[in-house]
């Protein structure tokens, strides 16, 4: 009898056809309450889950054929790994399948904040003509401050370094080789950028690591880009930061709720934001989903 996978959310095509082509009997149910989850996954020996569908300590202890979780993209926050792997279920994420989707995102947050591009679009849109009041700044020359240096923060790094930024970083890791940046400490980083970018996993430790404090170390004119995780930064704090000038500008890929609902930053005229699409590109989740199968095929063979 074929293996059974359940595949809880939308994944590329292409991902689907290897693990039929493997020989692994696929469904696909999407949209399911976590008590439906639990009570759907016990013939199932693997499951594919994005970021919405929650794999918790119930789910598990049903699963009881489980080897393997495919996780298409980065964050694990969703599922109680600890608890998966105490009882033998491996789980695979795919760390560097839309790290270019994410990096391109970045820079584009960064070139919209500098260049007065949703404030442009929104005035035309109205039937202005705010010319003469958008006095936008260029990248070029100004030092970007990349707050996590893994894979998506090298990238980001690369990019801007191409635009003529200079590039410091901070990471809570030793990083070898840290081209195009100059590794600093994150008071260093705090004071020095002209614009800061994101790119830390939200965990005790990064949980509003960008406050109150860190807001009034910055400059005046600094930019803020966050593309990492909700809960990174404090959101009443970057409001405050933003209506008060104390910093130029943010955007933000990702909330502490998704979504966010009508929360005061989407009153400010210097601060624009998308609705957590950091991975949805069509490159991108053709390799996480792939990645991620191959994941689960490795494990079931």
């Amino acid at each position: 009898m074929a293996e059974k996978v359940l595949v809880c959310n939308p994944v590329a095509e292409e991902a689907i056809d290897m693990l039929k082509d493997a020989g692994f009997e696929v469904h696909e149910e999407f949209g399911m309450s976590q008590e439906e989850l639990t009570e759907k996954v016990p013939p199932y020996e693997a499951m594919i889950v994005r970021s919405s569908t929650k794999v918790r300590k119930p789910t598990l202890d049903a699963a009881e054929n489980l080897k393997v979780i495919g996780r298409p993209g980065i964050g694990l926050d969703n599922i109680d790994v600890e608890h998966a792997r105490e009882k033998g279920i491996a789980v695979h994420n795919t760390p560097t399948a839309t790290t270019i989707s994410v990096a391109e995102l970045a820079m584009t947050h960064i070139l919209a904040c500098f260049r007065d591009v949703v404030a442009g679009t929104n005035s035309l849109r109205e039937g202005g003509w705010i010319k003469s009041e958008l006095k936008s700044n260029e990248i070029y020359g100004k030092t970007l401050g990349v707050i996590g240096y893994g894979n998506i923060g090298r990238a980001v790094a690369e990019r801007a370094h191409a635009f003529g930024m200079d590039i410091i970083a901070f990471d809570v890791v030793d990083i070898e080789d840290p081209e195009p940046a100059t590794m600093v400490d994150m008071d260093t980083l705090l004071k020095e950028s002209d614009v800061m970018t994101l790119h830390v996993p939200h965990m005790e430790a990064t949980h509003h690591m960008l406050s109150h404090e860190e807001f009034e170390k910055m400059k005046d004119d600094a930019v803020i880009v966050d593309c990492a995780r909700g809960g990174v930064i404090h959101e009443e704090a970057l409001y405050e930061a933003l209506k008060d000038n104390k910093i130029r500008f943010a955007a933000k890929d990702v909330f502490e709720e998704e979504p966010p609902g009508e929360i005061p930053l989407f009153e400010l005229d210097n601060f624009h934001a998308t609705p957590h699409i950091g991975a949805q590109t069509e490159e991108g989740q053709i390799r996480a989903g792939t990645q991620a199968a191959e994941k689960i095929i490795e494990e079931l063979k």
